[in-house]
């Protein structure tokens, strides 16, 4: 975490600005926006046909086989959204949101690419363009600097590094849990004072002292997680419950990301136990600790869930599921028009699955991001359209996830 007691790592994170583009220390901002949004970006590729089984689907028990679950009504069965499509029992703090109309779930949806690769899949998700490494910069980032007024590093980039979707010409906030060694208040002091006529360091180190005495003011209390913890599923309701108290300040960042791994599940999935159940346990939990956390100010928020890209249809000989294609989305929050499943349903049976094995995809997931942009944070449409997702006119804005 860049605390004020560790005042080397502030100093090495505005040296190394240059490495990560626009990332600068948690800092006093004077938000543009009073909306809120939080990206949780889940790094494998989730099975959306477990998260949101369509059970409706006359194909969905043959197809999935051993992992299929049981239809609404049997102990431990699909938690039902709409009649034909329902939630995984994991994510039952979901199916309380949905029911209160918070909630839109998307299914067979997609960024445009075809092909399984993780890394290109997460760039092109991240980037927003057609292909993978079309760009340098992120989708997020690019949305950012559409703000006018005030102070733009409204973005706060949650862990080690800032994530490809915040990168960019625009400056964000970066906060991880504290994992450096301690160094007392003498030591800061000191130190403050000894670069205080620096012309690059010393404004940093003035800023960076003012910044966390506002986020330890927040927080109220160092985080003992380490960082590669991060990267898990499991991390991620506690990483929200503070977080969330970020976001909900006055002078606090309006915009994050978080990320977390452990979506790739070839070998011993699981159905209602298990290593994806746990994960979506984790998932729910870390919505819910967002809606909790931001409180008063969840009428102006929105959590969008995306992945790089779906699971194949059918389980692999080790009960796992492998690269696939179509996968879902979750959008979440008081701002969210919810109470919906959003989808051009292809299908399960077998002349209905692209390149024979996966969900084929029917929605463009620019559809929904250019929504967030433009209903959401209410940035102009003609900008999103040409500068956040250039050459995407096939991607047209949904226009009812989000309340008037």
């Amino acid at each position: 975490m860049l605390s004020r007691r560790h005042s080397l790592a502030v100093l090495g994170s505005a040296s190394a600005a240059g490495l990560l583009p626009g990332a600068v220390p948690f800092a006093l901002a004077a938000p543009s926006t009073d909306r809120r949004l939080v990206v949780v970006i889940l790094r494998g590729a989730i099975d959306g046909l477990a998260a949101i089984p369509p059970y409706g689907d006359p194909a969905y028990r043959s197809q999935r086989g051993k992992l299929a679950l049981d239809a609404p009504g049997a102990d431990n069965g699909t938690l039902d959204l709409d009649g034909r499509f329902g939630l995984h029992p994991s994510l039952k703090p979901l199916h309380d949101m949905y029911r209160s109309r918070e909630l839109v779930a998307f299914h067979a949806i997609a960024t445009p690419y075809r092909k399984r690769s993780h890394f290109d899949g997460q760039d092109l998700l991240e980037n927003g363009t057609a292909s993978p490494n079309g760009v340098r910069d992120g989708w997020l980032n690019r949305a950012l600097s559409l703000f006018e007024g005030g102070d733009r590093r409204i973005g706060l980039a949650v862990g080690q590094t800032v994530p490809l979707i915040l990168r960019g010409n625009s400056p964000v906030q970066s906060w991880m849990p504290r994992a450096l060694r301690r160094a007392d208040d003498d030591f800061l002091t000191r130190l403050s004072e000894l670069y205080q006529q620096d012309p690059l360091l010393g404004p940093a180190m003035a800023e960076a002292i003012g910044a966390q005495e506002m986020s330890d003011e927040v927080l109220g209390r160092d985080m003992g997680k380490k960082g590669k913890k991060l990267r898990r599923a499991g991390a991620l309701p506690n990483l929200a419950k503070n977080v969330s108290k970020l976001l909900r300040h006055d002078r606090g960042a309006r915009v994050a990301v978080l990320e977390v791994g452990g979506w790739d599940t070839h070998a011993n999935q699981g159905v209602l136990t298990g290593r994806l159940a746990r994960n979506l346990s984790a998932l729910a939990a870390g919505v819910d600790e967002l809606k909790t956390g931001l409180g008063p100010v969840w009428s102006k928020s929105a959590v969008l869930v995306v992945s790089e890209f779906g699971r194949t249809v059918r389980p692999n000989g080790t009960n796992g599921t492998d690269h696939g294609t179509g996968g879902i989305a979750l959008l979440a929050g008081g701002a969210v028009a919810g109470g919906k499943v959003v989808t051009k349903w292809p299908g399960l049976s077998d002349g209905s699955l692209y390149q024979g094995r996966d969900l084929a995809p029917t929605r463009d997931l620019r559809s929904v991001l250019k929504a967030v942009a433009v209903d959401h944070l209410g940035l102009p449409a003609d900008a999103v359209e040409q500068r956040v997702f250039p050459d995407s006119t096939v991607a047209a804005r949904d226009r009812r996830l989000f309340r008037p």
